[in-house]
């Protein structure tokens, strides 16, 4: 019957979408998120409001296989897990500058491991509800993840209610078949020449594997429940040691607030700033260099990050590590730590070659469950957590853009990740390759293919007696396809 059921909703979603106006009106990037060719206009009164709004619709089918190179029973089982569904977006035009928006998700789940095994799927479990698996034997996930007024002019959008925010530690990240998406109220601005800022203030985040919202930064803990843990942020990058019961303790009402600016006022130079806290908990400051230069129709494009973590009172709570093994810390109970990062990218035409370098201060784990990554764009390769204390990485990544072609696009990424061997909380030393191939097919209605395939190598570490494994094997293989069409 829920099989029926997420069938019926997608084929309303398909309904609904093929009831609006015809055209191409949205395409994907290359990270799988909306990119919006036409938007609703202005209407002059409050019926042609919601009568000239658009819908864009979208049927997507994603599977991943992941196999590691040892498995250990109840811990690392091989497996392949996939999930169809669909969403409908839905703008309306402009009254007065007020418009309305929202996005209705809806996919259903299968995988090889029993429903008892869930909490062993990797990168997959974005196709469903860990928690609903585990309490209901449901596999199907729908959820109205956006839903939000918006008022916008020729200086200043600001949006109220559920919705995607993008920044340095946010994102939708949405590779799986829902985006993650955030409850607050949000502003942007480009009312400054030569400057984009944006500010947040979320009071609730919907993970995309759940099907309500919940905490920004509270792990679930509640002892009259066994699957606690995935009812509150039970996102891979948090800290296990903020549980919500630490926090009501406390009275900690924990809110996310961000201040994000870029400014183009030098010539080929582009400067991002970001602030992003919990208040009571954790707060971090970045700032980012980009410079272009011109080279032989070459651009050349030198960049530098630098990320200050401020513990305010987190680390007394949880410990100086996101997983609770504060082994091998100098201060085990601080998250005061840093982030230094720097690249250069070499682009002619369809060509990028990238490389980059992070390195994590000796010092607490860098805190970030929001789906945005410390070492975005510098070093971090598909599905990896590279922002632990003492961690350096290295990355080459190479891309070549065949749209004025065939619209195919072609990226790929080799990554060594330094771990650090003394503190036994992180995972051992890996080397990382991925390959991701995306190929559009043109039309009114677009069709888009991708795949993405991940190598990863590396040692299980023992003590020096060789008996006791530290830190187990690493090394895994990965592939994803998805399947996405466009309405």
């Amino acid at each position: 019957m829920k099989l029926i059921r997420s069938i019926g909703i997608i084929a309303g979603l398909i309904s609904i979408a093929y009831a609006s106006e015809e055209g191409k009106k949205h395409s994907l990037k290359s990270n799988m998120t909306h990119s919006y060719e036409e938007l609703p206009g202005e209407a002059d009164g409050i019926t042609k409001m919601f009568s000239e709004g658009m819908f864009y619709g979208r049927i997507r089918l994603n599977s991943f296989g992941f196999k590691w190179e040892d498995e250990i029973a109840d811990k690392q089982e091989n497996h392949v897990i996939g999930g169809i569904g669909g969403s409908v977006i839905y703008k309306s035009a402009r009254l007065n500058g007020f418009s309305i928006g929202g996005g209705l998700y809806t996919t259903q789940g299968y995988g090889t491991l029993e429903d008892e095994e869930a909490a062993l799927y990797k990168a997959g479990k974005g196709v469903f509800s860990r928690y609903d698996v585990l309490t209901e034997d449901s596999m199907n996930l729908t959820s109205l993840a956006e839903a939000y007024l918006d008022y916008t002019n020729a200086y200043v959008s600001v949006k109220a209610g559920r919705q995607i925010f993008e920044s340095f530690l946010t994102g939708s990240n949405d590779t799986k078949m829902i985006p993650n998406t955030f409850e607050g109220l949000t502003l942007h601005t480009s009312s400054i020449p030569d400057t984009s800022m944006k500010m947040a203030y979320l009071t609730r985040q919907k993970l995309r594997d759940h099907s309500e919202f919940h905490h920004v930064l509270a792990y679930g803990d509640d002892p009259n429940d066994p699957y606690a843990s995935y009812t509150e942020n039970d996102d891979s990058a948090m800290h296990k040691g903020l549980t919500l019961s630490a926090l009501e303790a406390r009275g900690i009402d924990d809110r996310l607030i961000i201040a994000e600016g870029r400014n183009r006022s030098i010539e080929n130079l582009n400067l991002t700033v970001n602030y992003t806290a919990v208040p009571e908990l954790i707060s971090s400051a970045m700032l980012q260099a980009d410079y272009r230069i011109m080279l032989h129709g070459m651009s050349i494009i030198p960049a530098l990050r630098y990320m200050r973590q401020f513990d305010d009172g987190a680390g007394a709570i949880g410990g100086a590590n996101l997983t609770l093994d504060t082994t091998g810390y100098s201060n085990p109970d601080s998250l005061d730590s840093a982030l230094y990062g720097a690249r250069v990218d070499v682009v002619e035409d369809g060509f990028k070659l990238r490389f980059g370098y992070t390195k994590v201060a000796d010092e607490g784990d860098l805190v970030a469950p929001w789906r945005g990554f410390p070492t975005g764009g510098f070093t971090r390769a598909m599905a990896q957590y590279n922002w632990h204390a003492n961690t350096e990485t290295y990355m080459v990544q190479l891309d070549y853009d065949f749209n004025f072609y065939t619209d195919l696009k072609i990226m790929s990424r080799f990554a060594v990740q330094d771990f650090d061997d003394q503190k036994t909380g992180v995972q051992a030393d890996s080397n990382v390759f991925t390959l991701d191939l995306m190929k559009g097919f043109g039309g009114k209605s677009e069709i888009y293919l991708k795949t993405r395939y991940a190598h990863v190598t590396g040692d299980p570490l023992y003590d020096q007696d060789g008996t006791t494994l530290l830190k187990s094997d690493p090394s895994y293989d990965e592939l994803r396809i998805e399947l996405n069409y466009l309405f």
